[in-house]
């Protein structure tokens, strides 16, 4: 007997999404930073066991759109929806914002099992995290709950095995050397923006977007080249930093994290360029993947 199916990861912004998913995983595949917004794409982890295929969906935090980007971002939430065998929520118990009610009704309406995980009860006590079940159980009445550390793995371990019991009889939806749906030249372009997030403030990571355009192995060195687009010329100066410094900065960091995950040696270049306002330009934002 082989179980396969869809796991779908949701929450709000800063849950521990992609931590879950990586944890999951015991593989690097999605970005993680303290910032909103990190995760822009959906992704696909494909975890493999002899008599199990569990493909799960990391998708960006729900989010009021407040330009083209974000409509796009939230498209990709809105389809994984849709095509779930089970769907994981993730709640941040430190969160003491309202909860999102537009979650809330989907994962109510959808006919599929529900696996609440309340995140980072590290921070919170006893008399509290059973307040939050109690409220998050008349919320999702079928959900099962689940208190977690992502961060922490702590009781990230039963994750697996619950899955395994929800799941249907298929066979393999993916080839099971597969671990995910994405290029290299994704993985790429995300882990340069995650060291654009971790090393400048306010809007700038908000305003970059990465494009790898080579990237070649010869005699067992990765050559890449990454632009770095930004949607003003200001911009592009503090990415470039006082000679070059800061930029610099991100390619040691970004080349020490690819030659970890594609174990080999990295050769990056980065360039920065401008493209103005390609946030809520919608040829700008297919082209870079957000249909």
């Amino acid at each position: 007997m082989h179980k396969a199916g869809f796991v779908n990861i949701v929450g709000k912004p800063n849950a521990g999404k992609s931590t879950l998913l990586n944890q999951l995983m015991g593989e690097k595949l999605a970005i993680v930073t303290q910032k909103a917004q990190t995760t822009r794409h959906r992704i696909f982890g494909i975890y493999n066991e002899e008599d199990l295929q569990i493909v799960f969906s990391d998708t960006p935090g729900v989010l009021d759109p407040k330009y083209g980007l974000q409509e796009k971002m939230m498209d990709f939430v809105k389809d994984s929806l849709q095509d779930a065998d089970v769907f994981l929520f993730i709640v941040d118990v430190t969160d003491k914002a309202e909860p999102s009610e537009f979650l809330i009704e989907k994962l109510n309406k959808i006919p599929v099992p529900v696996l609440l995980l309340l995140n980072k009860v590290d921070q919170t006590d006893q008399a509290g995290l059973e307040k939050l079940v109690e409220d998050w159980h008349n919320r999702i009445p079928k959900a099962e709950i689940l208190p977690i550390s992502a961060l922490n793995a702590f009781n990230t371990e039963v994750i697996l095995p619950k899955l395994k019991s929800m799941l249907p009889e298929n066979p393999p939806y993916y080839d099971k050397d597969m671990y995910t749906d994405k290029p290299e030249r994704f993985f790429v372009n995300e882990a340069i923006r995650e060291k654009i997030l971790l090393n400048y403030d306010k809007e700038i990571p908000y305003s970059v977007e990465v494009v790898t355009e080579q990237f070649k192995e010869k005699e067992g060195i990765i050559f890449i080249d990454s632009i770095i687009y930004v949607e003003r010329d200001t911009q592009k100066g503090i990415i470039i930093g006082h000679k070059g410094e800061a930029i610099k900065k991100v390619g040691t960091e970004a080349r020490l994290d690819l030659e970890k995950f594609f174990t080999k040696k990295i050769h990056l270049n980065l360039f920065v360029k401008v493209k103005k306002d390609w946030r809520k330009n919608d040829r700008d934002l297919k082209n870079f993947g957000y249909r």
